[in-house]
């Protein structure tokens, strides 16, 4: 037969879709096309899959070789085809029984020698071919991860020649196995002296999945609390553990099978570039806020990012996904985390301060505070005042803070509630929060004084009843109380026109 079927995986966005390697052999001088839109990488395979047929002592066609990646208008880049257009020449060349071929999905890039090195996004793949009741063969290096994929049968090819032999019956070869799990111990929130006020803001953030500005003078512990989020937040689901080692998969910087379970924190240097925060390149890969998707995004020093890099952020606030268009193609990533950045009240980070040290003008305050845009301030729920300990409070022997562990409980049973309701506070539509978070009318018009008297946008004055809503879980109440409502309002620090500084 002079035509045969493989199948294989591209890689789109954080997606795999399905590509048909089509091989046809035909009369004429021999000589190898491969068309479907393939980079350069995917041209260079024809080299490639020769010499590792060679060096398996196959025959590589003396015939004219079509080798078509359908479809045609999907972009196909790196060397992850290799294995399967081998595999397509050897079926259309009879050589391989193209009927037991076409069962199976192979991904791989082939070295010279015919053994199977690593590709990057294979654990979409898994998912994917999973989902289409098909198995996979992956090189040794990708076993670990593709194993990750629920119900997936992954098959570890070494070389060429054992996918050959076990193309009829891929039992012969060894079944991919997870790693165990090793999960760092989460930092513990009892490293925290004093700071009731923020720790509290910190409890309400994890609880509801809100957004958080910590304001405050250098070494006066913002860095710190935000560190300990991770460690106050209910474990991932297997779902949403899925969907963060799938980014890490595709983004270049590797996926440690290990660790898939915990929840990521990324911190990236305030001088990062728009492009490396939402994602870039061509192909397109995910940023930082990709890669914190389902976990924590920490920002330090917030007025010294670019405003371009800051602007990226509306989006994905808003919709939990953010989509890079380039001139040849656009992807799609999803970036649902929650934001926790951190600020000084001034340039020089001692405003308001009791030691007196800060020389800043009230012109450079306002000019500094301005570098963050109000519609990004007004999409962060929660504004803290992070004061300076004094040194009783720093001592050795001084009291230690609550312990992460049994915050952590009242933040499970605080977010059970809100799956119960459908979906977390922070993430409540218009319709489902008006319908969880009525207020009576003593509530309702100490609300509207708010409004008025803070000029709150809508975009606020929603947040701030997910907030109370947040609190009144937290309370175990079913109703938003004046109490739950006056500490949700009291958050606002931003929008009281000065900004707030420690004391």
């Amino acid at each position: 037969m002079s035509l045969a079927l493989v199948h294989s995986r591209a890689r789109a966005g954080a997606d795999a879709p399905l590509v048909r390697v089509e091989v046809h052999l035909s009369g004429g001088l021999p000589a190898t096309q491969i068309v479907g839109l393939p980079e350069t990488t995917v041209r260079e395979s024809r080299e490639r899959v020769r010499a590792a047929l060679l060096c398996a002592h196959f025959e590589y066609p003396q015939r004219r070789v079509t080798i078509n990646l359908a479809p045609a208008d999907l972009p196909k880049e790196g060397g992850r085809f290799d294995l399967a257009i081998a595999l397509g020449i050897l079926a259309a060349s009879g050589q391989l029984d193209p009927r037991q071929v076409v069962r199976h999905e192979y991904i791989g890039e082939l070295a010279l020698t015919g053994e199977l090195r690593p590709v990057d996004g294979v654990l979409p793949a898994a998912i994917a071919a999973a989902e289409a009741g098909r198995t996979l063969f992956v090189p040794p290096a990708n076993a670990a991860e593709a194993a990750l994929a629920e119900h997936a049968d992954i098959r570890i090819a070494r070389t060429l020649l054992e996918a050959c032999a076990s193309v009829e019956n891929p039992a012969r070869l060894p079944r991919a196995e997870r790693a165990a799990d090793e999960l760092d111990p989460p930092l513990d929130l009892a490293d925290v002296r004093g700071q009731l006020h923020a720790r509290r803001a910190l409890e309400v953030a994890a609880a509801g999945g809100h957004h958080l500005l910590l304001i405050g003078s250098p070494g006066c512990g913002k860095t710190l609390l935000a560190s300990r989020l991770p460690g106050i937040l209910p474990e991932a689901s297997q779902a949403e553990a899925l969907q963060s080692a799938a980014i890490a998969s595709i983004s270049g910087s590797g996926l440690d099978p290990r660790r898939w379970r915990q929840r990521p924190f990324r911190a990236p240097h305030h001088s990062a570039s728009p492009a490396a925060l939402a994602g870039g390149g061509n192909p397109p890969h995910p940023g930082e806020i990709s890669l914190a998707h389902h976990g924590v995004l920490f920002l330090d020093e917030l007025p010294e990012w670019s405003r371009n890099a800051l602007e990226i952020l509306r989006e994905p606030l808003e919709s939990g996904h953010i989509r890079i268009s380039r001139a040849a193609r656009s992807a799609v990533f999803p970036a649902r985390f929650q934001l926790v950045t951190a600020m000084n009240p001034c340039p020089c980070g001692w405003a308001g301060d009791r030691s007196n040290r800060c020389l800043c003008t009230s012109e450079r305050i306002q000019r500094y505070r301005g570098r963050v845009s109000g519609p990004l301030l007004d999409r962060i729920d929660l504004h803290v005042t992070v004061s300076r300990l004094s040194p009783e409070e720093l001592r050795e022997g001084a009291p230690a803070g609550e312990c992460s562990t049994d915050v952590r409980q009242r933040v499970i049973v605080a977010r059970e509630r809100q799956h119960a309701r459908g979906a977390l506070n922070a993430h409540l539509d218009s319709k489902a929060l008006r319908r969880c978070a009525r207020l009576d009318e003593a509530d309702q018009a100490l609300l509207e004084q708010a409004i008025e008297r803070l000029q709150l946008s809508a975009r606020a004055m929603h947040r701030i009843l997910r907030v109370a809503r947040t609190i009144a879980d937290l309370a175990g109440s079913d109703g938003i109380g004046t109490a739950h409502l006056a500490e949700a309002i009291g958050y606002r620090q931003l929008d009281r026109g000065q900004l707030p500084v420690g004391t």
